[in-house]
């Protein structure tokens, strides 16, 4: 092969003569890798693909691989849409793992707030989102994250200024979440930021350090508190069903006794009626019929009976009499 000889330094280097034939085959190769490397992508399953033509939005893609204008003419951003991302208010974390490390500064500025009884509290929570619209994520607003903690920050300023000190600690932690994480939605969807927030969690939230003695021992006299209402309500469990119990029972007996009573009542009253009517239709059987009946009842119940007649003036002749009976 040819040889030519340049000067480079003041030194003569001989470098091999390449035919121009040679020059055009590899720029064509360098081109071609050029346009291929330009044309063809792919959109992974977690994400899409958003298309701009000079800079201007044109299509969004699904996963896969697709073709776009090369040299620059066309360009794709991809978004992951099934992500779940978090921000964090109040700390840092420095590594995830079985004991989780904190990055270590100073966040009152954003963790510092005041109740509504005029309290102030240290309160960390986090954020959970997604994005849910990623041509309005990449397009409507330029830096999506901070926006999202501003909006984060003042919403859960707004919530927390509207409950007590105990209710963010304890009570209330619940509605302050879901209140907080409504209102921080219904803000990003104004600002068409293409955000869906999935969760906002309160994480510690305390008194200021100062205060934190004084607020202890308040919690520990409340718990205090607790026990004790907790141990007479227990004491008046026990007492006070079984003294219903032995008041109803009772009540029962005494309307059952009453039913008893008023039902012999009516049938005596029943029976006397019934009988004077046919004592009034025929006195002189009635009283006879009454009378023998009367007798039925009285005479079993005699161990020795005497029967006398009238006419009799004496009782000797009549009876037997044995050991020391005598008959008056």
């Amino acid at each position: 092969m040819p040889r030519k000889r340049i000067n480079v330094g003041g030194e003569i280097i001989e470098v091999p003569d390449i035919p121009k034939g040679g020059i055009l085959i590899g720029a064509l190769v360098v081109i071609g890798l050029i346009l291929l490397s330009t044309s063809f992508y792919t959109v992974d399953a977690d994400e899409v693909g958003v298309i701009q033509r000079f800079g201007r939005y044109l299509r969004t893609t699904d996963p896969g691989l697709h073709f776009k204008i090369p040299f620059g003419v066309e360009t794709v951003r991809k978004v992951k849409i099934q992500n779940v991302y978090k921000e964090e208010f109040g700390f840092r974390t420095a590594q995830a793992d079985v004991r989780t490390q904190y990055q270590r500064g100073d966040f009152t500025g954003e963790s510092l707030m005041l109740t509504g009884d005029l309290n102030s509290a240290l309160v960390e929570w986090i954020v959970q989102y997604r994005v849910k619209d990623p041509v309005k994520y990449l397009f409507n607003v330029r830096n999506v994250n901070e926006t999202l903690r501003d909006v984060s920050e003042s919403v859960m300023r707004v919530v927390v200024g509207d409950h007590s000190v105990d209710e963010v600690i304890v009570i209330s932690r619940q509605v302050i979440e879901d209140l907080a994480k409504q209102r921080t939605q219904e803000v990003l969807n104004e600002f068409d930021t293409g955000l869906d927030v999935v969760t906002i969690k309160l994480q510690d939230v305390n008194p200021p350090k100062p205060v934190q003695p004084a607020f202890n021992e308040v919690n520990e006299a409340r718990q205090e508190k607790e026990r004790i209402t907790n141990e007479a309500l227990e004491a008046y469990n026990k007492v006070i069903p079984q003294a219903k119990g032995q008041a109803e029972q009772t009540i029962r007996q005494a309307e059952g006794y009453a039913t008893n009573r008023i039902n012999r009542a009516k049938g005596d009253a029943d029976k006397f009626l019934s009988v004077w009517k046919e004592y009034s239709k025929a006195k002189e059987v009635t009283r006879r019929r009454l009378y023998l009946e009367t007798m039925l009842d009285i005479l079993p119940k005699i161990e020795n009976t005497y029967i006398v007649d009238e006419d009799q003036t004496g009782f000797l002749p009549l009876l037997q009499l044995k050991g020391k009976e005598v008959a008056k």
